[in-house]
This record gives structure tokens, C-alpha cells and sequence, in this order.
């Protein structure tokens, strides 16, 4: 009898924590595992014990290690996301570790307890080729390119609410302006070679329709996609059984039918073709254009500076990808072994700039595991204005590194098109998440800036950071990616510029930026 009731009252308290969880908005897993969900925060809170006498340490395990992801999480919560005890790098060891070097002393700094920590770019998006629509973009930090389709209409939702809260911009991806893009946050409208959403019967670009799409959402810049660093040079094929009513709406394709998107752009075949495209967008809409690319072979990019420096024709910017970036589906061996990594290609890209003296004249934008407080630094000395970020956006609305983006079984609900999956995300709740962390690591890096001595992470210079090399020697940043004299650095009147932006006048204090 006792043992009954023991069963009874177990079996009841079982059926009430799934009733809770089922009906909670805080957690997706729950909401989608009921009870079984909660072994998973177990684990979690024994986890460190775990790995430190059984399994790794918290620096070993890929792409994001745990460190990385519990920084990331914490900052989302609003929690605290400081570490105790010192570090657990081998810091006189491991090579490829870098280092920032801070000042004793510096000049006037930015509020560092601002709540908003307001950090906007040190360029003017458009400005040196005069588009209708330039503008100062009001965050470094923004959301890359994740089109939904790939991600759950609530984990779009969610992004885009984040990104309105905080101040950021974010990219549609090549799927589309979809309906949980317009939840207030400004978009950067991605065209790939598919040309969804803007793309007539045969597959081809259509200008009045993208014309249409510009005119009546917040787009802000159109990003033309060439390669992503994931999977470049490769097509793609959407299986008919995946376009659904929603999504072939969206996308500007018949419904149920099998939807290849090729390799290359078919509304250009070359450099020059492709800046007469450029200029005919943005003349048409007035918005700031710009590419997305991988890193490979490099007589694109010397093409495309050459060509530029006439001055007649150009890009406003160019969104560098790292070979180390993300992706929902790719073949392994893409995403292994095809494109340079982020800090080799940026680099490489940004001195053919440079050497015509053009570094001034657009914005560069870089992704690929940037959304750490640490790689966004050695980003930005290199000489990035802006940083994209995608899964660690995703981790901050609860993505937990399962790594089953390409099987549809995401069990956050974010990574899936799976109806009951995807219920357990609340975009409400993960929006403030978003937000969180956004803001979070724009307030990392006016920290790292701050103690360099600048004003702003786009003044920290490829010769306040040293690369470990071997066991017991340094480089400079510049010394290893070849940099010569001012390269990475703001020209003197954009420094001057962004500066006075960011710094207290004599006499009417905070001057923050529009």
C-alpha cells in the first residue's frame, strides 16, 4: 500500500512538471522534451566536473567551446559573465593565442555604463560614393545572413525583435524577405544566385520586384551573396517537399517543386558586369550595395580594387566570410577545406585595398566566429568597421551546439521547419535575449577599446595585438599578415570623426551618434 502511493504520488508530481513544462515560455527544450529536457540543465551544472576528471576542458570542445557558449549565455540571461580563479589558457604555450596590449594612459573615453552601450560604426555606409540613403549604421555589431527556412519563423521573429531592441541591423539571408523580418529591426537585404523574392518565372533577377521588396520593408543596404565560407562556390538544391505555400510565397517559386539555386550569379559573369550591377541597385533603390564573399583565389579581389580606384564604379562594402563561419547543411569536405580562413583571407583582401590607398572608401564587414569579444578585437585591428555574428546569436536564443541543423531535428526549435519544434521557442522572451547579448558585446569591446587606450574598437591597431609563435615568442599582428605602415587604421578624418562621436565636448557632454 505504501509503495503504491509512493507510485501515485510520484507519478502525479511527474505529470505536473510536464504540465508545467509544456505550458512555460522560458525554455524550448522544455517545452518540446517535457521532463526528459531537464536531464540536459543537469548535465549542464555537473558538466565542468565532468569534463575536468572524464571527458575535455572547457577550451577543447568545437566550434564553440564551453567557455564560449557559458560567456554567451550568461551575457544573454543579464547573468553574471565574469570567470573566477584565472585563466585556463596555457598562455605561455599555445600558439595562435592573441594578446592585447593596454595603454597606462589615454584620452577621453566613451560612457562605459551606458545601458544601450551605443558603439556605431566609424563609417558612414555609403557616404564616399554618395547613395541616396547613406548612413551611419548605429551598431558594430549586427546580425548575418540566416534566411528563414534554414531557421524557424519564431527564431527569425526573435532575431529580428532582438535586433530592433538593440539597435542593429539585420540580414535577411538569400531566402527572402519573409514575414518575420518585419518586427521593427532594420534589414540588409541579401541577393543570392537564386535571386529569391526578387526573381521572375525562369530564375532570373527581376528589378521591379526587388524594387518593390526595398520600397516596403526597413531595408537599409542590399548585400549581394557571391560565397559564403561554409560552403563557396557551391550550389544548392531546395527538394520540392520543402516548399511549402509559406515558403515558395516568400521566395517567388512554385509550390511543391523542386528549386536549384546555381553556383554563380546569372545576372553577371565578370567583375566589370558585376559593378554595373552594383550601381544600377543602388541607383534604382538608393541604398548602400555591397558583396558577401569567401576567400580564395585572389585576382577577384584585385580586379575589383583595380576597377574601383577609376573611380567611377564601386562597392559601398564588402562583407569578408571566414572559412570557419556556419552554415544549416554543407558537405564536409566544403566546410573543412574549401576557403582561407577569416584572419589569412580578411587580411589578404584588405591590403589589395589598401596598396591603392581605397580602405577609406567602403566599409568592411567581417564574420565567421566574431561574435567573441576576443576574435572581434583582432577583426577590428585588422580592419574591420563591422562584425556579422549568426550562431552566437543562435546560442543566445538557446541554441545548445547540437549540431543537427541539417537534419530538420533541432531540439531548440531554431535550426528546423518542424511545427512542434519549433513551438517551444518563445520569440518574446529570446528577443530580450538577443538583445542582451548584442549590447553585451558591443560593452566588451568599448571595455577592450577603453583599456587599449581608444575610443573605439575600429582605433585599436594591428600593432596593439601579439600573436603567440612557438613557446616563448611573440608577433605583432601586423608582423604576421604582413601589414605595413597605417594599414588596418582609420584615416586621420574618420578617426577624428568617430572620436568626437563617442567622446564628451567641453561643454555639452555625451555627444552620441545618429
Amino acid at each position: 500500500m505504501q509503495a503504491r502511493k509512493i507510485g501515485a504520488a510520484a507519478a502525479t508530481a511527474v505529470a505536473l512538471l510536464a504540465a508545467r513544462d509544456l505550458v512555460q515560455k522560458k525554455h524550448a527544450l522544455l517545452r518540446n522534451f517535457p521532463v526528459a529536457g531537464h536531464a540536459r540543465y543537469l548535465l549542464e551544472r555537473i558538466g565542468p566536473e565532468l569534463r575536468q576528471y572524464i571527458v575535455t576542458s572547457n577550451e577543447e570542445e568545437r566550434p564553440f567551446s564551453r567557455d564560449q557558449r557559458t560567456w554567451i549565455y550568461a551575457s544573454a540571461k543579464e547573468e553574471n559573465n565574469y570567470f573566477g580563479f584565472g585563466t585556463e589558457v596555457d598562455v605561455e604555450h599555445v600558439q595562435g593565442h592573441a594578446y592585447l596590449k593596454q595603454r597606462t594612459f589615454a584620452g577621453p573615453l566613451p560612457d562605459a555604463h551606458d545601458p544601450q552601450a551605443a558603439l556605431p560604426s566609424a563609417k558612414v555606409l555609403g557616404g564616399p560614393r554618395g547613395r541616396a540613403k547613406a548612413f551611419r549604421p548605429a551598431s558594430v555589431v549586427n546580425i548575418s545572413a540566416m534566411s528563414f527556412g534554414s531557421l524557424s519563423g519564431a527564431a527569425v521573429t526573435a532575431l529580428n525583435k532582438g535586433a530592433a531592441q538593440a539597435g542593429t541591423m539585420h540580414n535577411t539571408g538569400e531566402g527572402g524577405l519573409s514575414p518575420y523580418h518585419r518586427n521593427g529591426g532594420d534589414l540588409v537585404l541579401q541577393l543570392g544566385t537564386a535571386y529569391f523574392g526578387c526573381r521572375d518565372e525562369d530564375g532570373g533577377f527581376n528589378l521591379d520586384k526587388l524594387k518593390e521588396v526595398v520600397a516596403g520593408a526597413p531595408v537599409k543596404a542590399i548585400e549581394i551573396k557571391l560565397s559564403q565560407g561554409a560552403k563557396p562556390g557551391l550550389g544548392g538544391m531546395l527538394p520540392g517537399s520543402k516548399v511549402t505555400p509559406e515558403i515558395a510565397a516568400i521566395r517567388g517559386i512554385p509550390v511543391g517543386q523542386d528549386c536549384a539555386s546555381p553556383s554563380r550569379h546569372t545576372a553577371f559573369g565578370d567583375v566589370d558586369s558585376m559593378l554595373d550591377f552594383v550601381e544600377l541597385l543602388a541607383t534604382e533603390t538608393g541604398v548602400p550595395v555591397g558583396v558577401k564573399s569567401a576567400v580564395g583565389d585572389m585576382g577577384f579581389w584585385q580586379e575589383l580594387a583595380t576597377l574601383m580606384a577609376r573611380g567611377d564604379r564601386g562597392v559601398d562594402f564588402v562583407t569578408i566570410d571566414g572559412g570557419e563561419g556556419g552554415t544549416g547543411a554543407a558537405p564536409r569536405m566544403f566546410a573543412d577545406s574549401v576557403s582561407l580562413p577569416f584572419r589569412m583571407g580578411f587580411s589578404r583582401v584588405y591590403g589589395t585595398f589598401a596598396e591603392l590607398g581605397l580602405t577609406d572608401d567602403l566599409t568592411f564587414i567581417g564574420s565567421g566566429k566574431l561574435g567573441l569579444p576576443e576574435n572581434a578585437a583582432v577583426a577590428f585591428a585588422l580592419g574591420v568597421d563591422m562584425i556579422n555574428v549568426a550562431r552566437e546569436a543562435m546560442l543566445s536564443i538557446g541554441c545548445i551546439q547540437a549540431q543537427k541543423c541539417h537534419t530538420d531535428k533541432c531540439p531548440t526549435g531554431i535550426a528546423t521547419q518542424n511545427a512542434w519544434l519549433a513551438r517551444g521557442l518563445d520569440p518574446a522572451s529570446k528577443a530580450d535575449r538577443a538583445a542582451n547579448y548584442l549590447r553585451t558585446l558591443r560593452r566588451e569591446l568599448m571595455k577592450v577599446s577603453s583599456a587599449v587606450g581608444v575610443a573605439h574598437p575600429a582605433l585599436i591597431t594591428a600593432d596593439d595585438i601579439e600573436i603567440m609563435n612557438g613557446d616563448y615568442e611573440a608577433r605583432t599582428l601586423a608582423g604576421v599578415y604582413g601589414y605595413k605602415d597605417g594599414w588596418g587604421e582609420l584615416g586621420p578624418r574618420l578617426a577624428e570623426e568617430i572620436t568626437t562621436l563617442l567622446t564628451p565636448g567641453p561643454d555639452d557632454g555625451w555627444t552620441r551618434a545618429v
